[in-house]
Order: structure tokens, then C-alpha cells, then sequence
């Protein structure tokens, strides 16, 4: 065997308990495991069957996000904008942590938001770590160099009882991005056109590498929002190496090593980086020089063009349902498109940076006559921050409302929801039948993008707005 490692090689070499075996997988630890409310009340509920404690309450970090409407709470009567079954999901999810002794970071905390938000900002995300959530994009912790993935509700009471888990190893794919990215061409759409390229199942089996100068140039908003999306290529996880970027972001944040610690960790972690000649199992390489703002035309993330591009034309029997559920025609321009709601936020885009990006573009603009715009921000870190830029006032002066933080209209279980037959742009990371309500059809897109739509009332090329 080659002394020579990838990054997921290193990681998931370090948190091996008990080696895979052709019978067994191996027994992986977990430094991490967040959870919400929605894939925990079966886990607590196997605690209490079996007397069962839970093992690290120390690294397990509950929230609430999911089932939360995104209109201020203060009652139970509030919770309930989201619907019953949304409001218990909350109050149980309060009553299991304070039974189980987890520190909720719930309503009140000031620190609620969505889980693969919070870990970040509250630099509980750590290079070289195991993060687990019962939630398929805890992709996203990947961008600091992380091993994560998301694991079902089972897995989940496991993790709760164990902090160990069964997995069996994946493959490694190696993206490398070079080039540069052209102006007004984001995060977003290089991811969204990382998976029009290979596929929706082109990262089955595998760990992703993100790796080349494009990566490499990214913010970690940026790193984080192409992470998120390794799940809609079909990845069990996506990882980025970390860097100087990342420790300037992890520096002095409330989980963070602190003093000698803080640089201790700092030289462990820049160890976490492919060795020189390290074997991948599969590498593709893609040119950013020429990317463009991207949009999604069909319902599965790989179904996506150039903004200036018109709808492909394929026979396939899915293909032309897809075509059928969104209302659109092969040789014709998403440009063309009539919006009736824009969606900004999730934990693909609902950063701070995110909303800086929409504010610039609303800024003295008003979005069109018949367009609702939502913007909710991934965490009540991140709306503090934007309230104290001032830029809810510059959206709601636009005519869009201004949220609370919550997973909102990219699941649509929680009373944001997008009606039958109406269009959304999406900031969010998935556009299946139904993803944002029934019959709702969803077009995939940047901040950028989404605020451009809302002003103009159509799918909109944003390069226009800078």
C-alpha cells in the first residue's frame, strides 16, 4: 500500500475504532454529530427503550431549523404557522434534549439556525473532524476539511448511544477546478455546473476532492456552498483541504482552540492536505474560464444550462416529464420564463455573503409587480449581522420580506411553501417534483440570479445588475 494519502484517507484513517473487514464494515468515531428536530424523535425513543444515556453530550450540538416558521415565535400557538405535526416536532425536540441533558440552541439561545450553519459560525466545524447530522447536505462541513455526511434516523440513535458509527469506505473522485472564474459567476453556479457535467450519480461511491487555483481563491462561504452540493452529484461527502483561509475564518469563534491549543491545532491541520502523489480512484478536471451563471431547467440538479443558453432537447420518457412538470420547451431561453416567487436562503446560500449579494443588487431597485421574495438568513447570527449592516431595510424597501432564520421554502415543512404550478427561483440545492410544495416548480439558481429574477420578473442573467 502507497504511504502516500489523500485527505479523506487521512481523516478516515484517524477515526478508525475497528478496521472493515469483507464481512463487517468498520467502526468509524465521530467527533460530531448535530442534530435537529426532524431524524431524532425515533433516536431518543430507542434511548428510552433500552435505558440508554446519551454517550458525549459534549459533541452532540441540537438545534431547531427544519420544522420552524420563519414569522417570529413566542408561544406554542406561534410555532403552530408551521402546522401541527411541524410545532410538536419542535416542543418534542425542546423536551428530548432537556430529558437527554443537551444544550438546545433553541429559541432564546440567540444562536438558532440551521445546522449546517451554525457549525461553522460557531467553529464547532473543525478540519480534520468527523461530523455526522441526520441531514444528506452535512456535505457542507467538508469545505474546512472535514469528513462529513448525513446518515439516516437510525444511524442517528447509534451515533446518540455509541458516538461510533458503521461505515464501509468509499472511493475518491478528484475535481480539480483551474482557470478563473469569470465576473459575476459564483460559487453557486460553478457547483452547478460541476454537476451538469459529470451527473446526478457521477459521485456515487465516492468522497469528492475539490481541489485547483479556482478552490483554492474561494471564501469559505463560497467552499461551503460547493460542499453543500457534493449530495446532488451523488457523493457520500465533499471535502476541500484546508488552508490559510480556513484558519483565518476558525480564529477566535466561540468552539474554536484557543492559545496554545489554537496553534497546536493549527499545525495538525496543515498536515490535512493530499499528499504529493497520492492516488485518487477517479479524477476529472474542469475549466472555470468560461463558465456562466447557471440555471436549473428540469427537476434534478443536473439538468441545468448557461443562463444564455435555450432548453436541450432529449427523447428520453423522464426527460420530457421534466420538461412537462416546469412548463418549459426545448430551443426556448430560461429568460423567458415568468417568476412568481424568489427564494433566498438555505444552508446552501443563506449566509451573510449570500445576503450582501442580494441587497446589492435590490439596493434602490424594486422587485416586480406579482413576484413574492423571501430572504432568510441561515442563522440569528447571520441576521444579526445583516440588521446591523442595515440590509433587511434595503430588502424589505424593496418589496421582499424579511424572515427569520429557518430552513424555509427549500423543504417546504414548515408553512413557507411555494403553490401549485408556480415558479420559483431557488437559492436552495434541490428542484425534485413537489421539493418546495405540490406542484411547485423550482429553477435552481445564485443569489445573484434569484434577486436579479425578482426585479425583473424573469429568469434574469445577473451579469446585467453589475
Amino acid at each position: 500500500m502507497s504511504s502516500k494519502r489523500t485527505l479523506f484517507q487521512k481523516v478516515w484513517d484517524d477515526h478508525v475504532v475497528v478496521a472493515e473487514s469483507p464481512e463487517t464494515p468498520a467502526i468509524l468515531y465521530i467527533d460530531l454529530h448535530i442534530v435537529h428536530e426532524v431524524t431524532t424523535p425515533q433516536a431518543f425513543s430507542l434511548l428510552r427503550e433500552l435505558d440508554l444515556p446519551v454517550h458525549r453530550p459534549d459533541l452532540t450540538l441540537p438545534t431547531l431549523d427544519h420544522s420552524t416558521p420563519t414569522t417570529p415565535v413566542s408561544s406554542y400557538e406561534d410555532l403552530l404557522a408551521a402546522g401541527v405535526s411541524a410545532a410538536n416536532q419542535v416542543r418534542q425536540m425542546e423536551k428530548n434534549c432537556e430529558e437527554f441533558g443537551l444544550d438546545l440552541l433553541g429559541y432564546g439561545s440567540g444562536k438558532r439556525g440551521i445546522v449546517h450553519v451554525i457549525g461553522p459560525e460557531l467553529g464547532a466545524t473543525q478540519p480534520g473532524k468527523t461530523i455526522v447530522c441526520g441531514d444528506s447536505h452535512s456535505s457542507t462541513h467538508g469545505a474546512f476539511g472535514a469528513l462529513a455526511f448525513g446518515i439516516g434516523t437510525t444511524e442517528v440513535g447509534h451515533v446518540l448511544a455509541t458516538q461510533c458509527l458503521l461505515q464501509r469506505a468509499p472511493k475518491t473522485l478528484e475535481v480539480n477546478i483551474e482557470g478563473e472564474l469569470p465576473d459575476g459567476v459564483t460559487a453557486k453556479d460553478l457547483i452547478l455546473a460541476v454537476i451538469g457535467q459529470i451527473g446526478v450519480n457521477g459521485g456515487t461511491g465516492y468522497v469528492i476532492e475539490y481541489r485547483g487555483k479556482v478552490i483554492e481563491a474561494l471564501d469559505m462561504d463560497s467552499r461551503m456552498t460547493i460542499c453543500n452540493m457534493s449530495i446532488e452529484a451523488g457523493a457520500r461527502a465533499g471535502m476541500i483541504a484546508p488552508d490559510q483561509v480556513t484558519f483565518d475564518y476558525l480564529e477566535g469563534r466561540p468552539r474554536s482552540p484557543k492559545g496554545d491549543e489554537w496553534n497546536a491545532a493549527v499545525k495538525r491541520w496543515k498536515e490535512l492536505r493530499s499528499d504529493d502523489g497520492a492516488k485518487f480512484d477517479k479524477s476529472i478536471t474542469i475549466h472555470a474560464d468560461n463558465l456562466k451563471p447557471m440555471v436549473t431547467f428540469g427537476t434534478n440538479p443536473g439538468m441545468v444550462i448557461g443562463i444564455d443558453e435555450l432548453i436541450p432537447s432529449e427523447n428520453g420518457v423522464s426527460f420530457k416529464k421534466a420538461l412537462n412538470y416546469m412548463q418549459v420547451e426545448p430551443g426556448k431561453s430560461m429568460t423567458e420564463i415568468a417568476v412568481d416567487i424568489v427564494f433566498v436562503g438555505s444552508c446552501t446560500n443563506g449566509r451573510l455573503s449570500d445576503i450582501e449579494e442580494v441587497a446589492r443588487i435590490l439596493s434602490g431597485r424594486r422587485i416586480a409587480d406579482g413576484v413574492r421574495m423571501l430572504v432568510v438568513p441561515g442563522s440569528e447570527l447571520v441576521k444579526r449581522a445583516a440588521e446591523d449592516r442595515g440590509l433587511n431595510k434595503v430588502i424589505t424597501a424593496a418589496g421582499a420580506e424579511w424572515r427569520e432564520a429557518g430552513c424555509s421554502m427549500c423543504i417546504a415543512m414548515n408553512g413557507d411553501i411555494v403553490k401549485p404550478g408556480q415558479l420559483c427561483v431557488s437559492t436552495s440545492n434541490r428542484n425534485f417534483e413537489g421539493r418546495q410544495g405540490v406542484g411547485a416548480r423550482t429553477v435552481l439558481a445564485s443569489p445573484a440570479t434569484a434577486a436579479a429574477s425578482a426585479v425583473t420578473g424573469y429568469v434574469c442573467d445577473p451579469r446585467s445588475f453589475s
